[in-house]
């Protein structure tokens, strides 16, 4: 039975000031203490400020493959522009490879453990000795003199001859080698894949020669070691890279092939041609030339010559093995040449979808963010690996070897092409601080990707994006969490925090609490004012609130800098009715109710004996109180309505007529992360109504909210975060009536003592379990 409520329409209302509880403003607190003031570098709007700079660093390099020995060697030239006003009496060079030093820090601080059961995999990292760091054999002024220079394990400081000034550029030259790491063994975001049936190696080999460190006004050199978790931070500049392989390999790099005609047959360079304008991928090598390749063996070589303009780094494959299809996709009034470069193993899978994905994620993530600027992009299939790079990315999603292969590789496979070909947007043009902050890659990319997969199948099994996909790692235990705002080397639960629960809460943001257009504008405005340029976290909060007009303090707050998770409860539903005061209305509604009252157990057994009583036997004990009917209307009854309405205005008198339904929503805050509130109204026939409340309803820091709604009818039922909007971890107090929601479990079969460590037979399969 649901209650209602009556109330008296009065003259004048009361307003009752509860008490404040303490720090009631501190969720809603402007971020003034966490972002930087704002300065000329980097504007209080989030734009970039009118002496706003940034460095700049050119590279001339010849690379040389051995494919014999698993090694790479390279002589490089770098001019370093300083476009700062500051004098520089140093540089810093990152010297990644050297993570893979036996003595370097990512060994030292590596942690594991042994249990009765350790895998290979686990003693081979253990016993590894593989010695991948850079071998410096110079580093040079471009006249031949040595430069001194100071190796600190991933970091290098070349100390300059005489300072740089401000507007000056300075060139050196470094000569180097390293070993190749075996990826599949070792693992690694750069490396090669050996296949033992016809003794051929895959490489993709990135981060693989000495970089320039980002300076700017932020963290003046960002030379922070690279442990092998905080990604990469880099200036921008032009390329131009030749690199010598075996005879028959094919390359892939970033930038254009600039000597196409030395190392392509003229059937291929007319199959180059034509996949330009193709509007469907179109093969440039076939699998009948991969083939063939991959049993030719030769001493000779060859160089690609590859140049690269604005890029802020540069990567590339090479193997006999693969081959190479492409397509047109049509960005901004210009061409963009998709490719894609795979070995047998990867079809019919890559074949199939591999270089229509990287088009359509051109397509939208330019429609999202900024026109692609660049004039190719490439997805390279590497075995169990998703790695990228400017204009290049390295991806798995192999089938089986027969060919076949299950629905999640199928759509892991186009989900890590779209991802990967997606970082071309973030971090290789919006150039943000890896090092740092993994979620403005990441969490950027991984959003942009889950738009991306929707528009490529609108039932298209997503993991990460939705609110509710969110909901177990933000209810888990809040010691196995980190805030989003951690440094990269430090997160907790790594793809949960800087993937999901990122993308998670540009989500949110766009569906709930901005809407798809005043987002939509916001973010791409983002993306505009830093482009090709290094963008910081506040530069993000800023320009997001600056170009909607939406003060969203309180959710970088919450979502960002606290491991706070969203529970709100539907407490209660209160439903009113205004009393009319007309006694011919309200005195039957009114015998109702007491004829339906709920007297209790005890009044019901009495009943058995109402004949019984001293009233029933004893009429003399009966007066007008016993047998009156209070609720028949007496003309008392009517005076005392007429004078009730002399008391109102003609507007006032109409309202006791509508018949309106009062429904008193009660909220409370369970959980500590505010959000906005979403009711879903249903009523007596069937229709439905949605009220949404800004997150601004908790402002004052109140636990418990109450809402006040009218309706022409009756409520049959109120559901809160109807559509699954906020993240709400717990789901059983957001109905009115109270329901239960249905959790599965699987059932199973104990086939011994667990005590003995003996399996049980599992009675029920899982989705995708064949």
């Amino acid at each position: 039975m649901r209650h209602i409520f009556t109330f008296s329409l009065c003259l004048f209302a009361t307003a009752m000031m509860a008490q404040l509880p303490e720090n009631r403003a501190t969720k809603f607190k402007q971020l003034y203490e966490e972002l930087p003031t704002p300065n000329t570098y980097r504007t209080a709007s989030g734009a970039p400020g009118h002496e706003y700079y940034q460095q700049r660093a050119d590279y001339d390099m010849d690379i040389v493959l051995d494919d014999d020995n698993q090694r790479i060697y390279g002589e490089q030239t770098v001019t370093y522009y300083n476009q700062s006003p500051d004098e520089l009496r140093y540089l810093w060079v990152q010297l990644d490879q050297n993570m893979r030093e036996p003595s370097s820090i990512t060994n030292k601080v590596r942690t594991e453990s042994l249990g009765e059961k350790v895998s290979s995999a686990q003693i081979k990292r253990i016993l590894n000795d593989f010695d991948g760091g850079f071998k410096l054999e110079y580093v040079q002024q471009t006249n031949g003199r040595d430069l001194p220079y100071t190796v600190n394990n991933t970091m290098m400081r070349i100390d300059l001859p005489q300072p740089l000034k401000s507007g000056s550029s300075f060139s050196f030259k470094v000569k180097w080698w390293y070993n190749i790491n075996d990826r599949m063994v070792l693992g690694g975001r750069s490396g090669y894949e050996y296949f033992k049936e016809d003794e051929n190696y895959l490489y993709t080999i990135a981060q693989f020669f000495p970089r320039m460190a980002v300076y700017n006004e932020v963290e003046g050199w960002q030379n922070k070691q690279f442990i092998g978790t905080g990604e990469f931070t880099l200036p921008f500049g032009n390329y131009k890279v030749r690199i010598t392989a075996p005879e028959h390999h094919v390359v892939a790099a970033t930038g254009v092939l600039k000597n196409e005609s030395s190392v392509l047959t003229r059937e291929q360079r007319n199959r180059l041609r034509d996949a330009r304008k193709a509007d469907v991928p179109t093969m440039i090598i076939t699998p009948e030339e991969a083939l063939e390749n991959e049993s030719r063996r030769s001493d000779k070589t060859k160089t690609w010559q590859f140049e690269a303009e604005n890029v802020r780094d540069f990567a590339f494959a090479s193997s006999r093995k693969f081959i190479w299809d492409g397509m047109n996709q049509p960005t901004g009034g210009k061409d963009v040449l998709c490719m894609s470069y795979y070995p047998k193993e990867g079809n019919p899978l890559w074949e199939k979808y591999s270089t229509k994905v990287v088009a359509h994620t051109i397509e939208v993530y330019s429609r999202f963010t900024i026109d692609y600027p660049y004039p190719v992009a490439i997805s390279v299939h590497a075995n169990r690996i998703g790695m990228e790079y400017p204009m290049i990315c390295f991806n798995g999603g192999r089938p089986e070897p027969d060919g076949t292969y299950s629905e999640a590789t199928k759509y892991g496979m186009i989900s890590v092409i779209i991802h990967e070909v997606g970082h071309n947007f973030f971090p290789m043009i919006i150039n943000s601080d890896e090092r740092q902050w993994t979620w403005m890659d990441e969490g950027f990319t991984t959003f942009v990707q889950y738009l991306a997969e929707q528009e490529w199948d609108v039932n298209y099994p997503s993991r990460r994006g939705p609110a509710h996909k969110i909901v177990d790692y933000m209810k888990g235990d809040p010691h196995g969490m980190v805030p989003i705002m951690t440094n990269s080397e430090s997160i907790l639960q790594f793809g949960n925090n800087a993937y999901g629960k990122a993308a998670t809460a540009l989500n949110i943001l766009r569906e709930t609490v901005m809407g798809r257009e005043l987002f939509d504008y916001a973010f791409k405005e983002y993306a505009r004012r830093w482009a090709f340029k290094h963008p910081t976290p506040a530069d993000f909060f800023r320009t997001m609130e600056d170009a909607s007009a939406v003060d969203l303090d309180w959710f970088w707050r919450g979502w960002y800098y606290t491991t706070d998770h969203c529970d709100i409860a539907l407490d209660d539903v209160r439903w009113y009715q205004i009393s009319t005061g007309n006694p011919e209305i309200e005195n039957p509604i009114a015998r109702e109710r007491s004829e339906n009252e709920n007297r209790g157990i005890s009044h019901m057994r009495n009943l058995d004996m109402k004949d019984e009583t001293v009233v029933a036997r004893d009429p003399d004990t009966r007066d007008f109180y016993t047998e009156v009917d209070r609720y028949k209307v007496i003309n008392r009854d009517l005076e005392d309505y007429e004078r009730y309405l002399t008391k109102f205005d003609e507007d006032e008198k109409a309202l006791l007529d509508t018949n309106l339904q009062f429904y008193q929503i009660n909220l409370r805050m369970v959980g500590d992360l505010v959000m906005p509130v979403i009711l879903e109204f249903t009523f007596a026939d069937g229709s439905r109504q949605v009220e949404r409340i800004p997150a601004e309803i908790w402002r004052k820091g109140d636990r418990e909210v109450s809402k006040v709604y009218a309706f022409q009818q009756e409520v049959t039922s109120v559901i809160l975060d109807p559509f699954l909007e906020t993240a709400d971890t717990d789901r059983g107090n957001n109905y009115w009536p109270p329901r239960v929601e249905p959790t599965r479990f699987q059932m199973y079969k104990q086939q011994g003592s667990s005590r003995y460590g003996r399996p049980a037979e599992n009675l029920m399969r899982r989705h995708g379990n064949d």
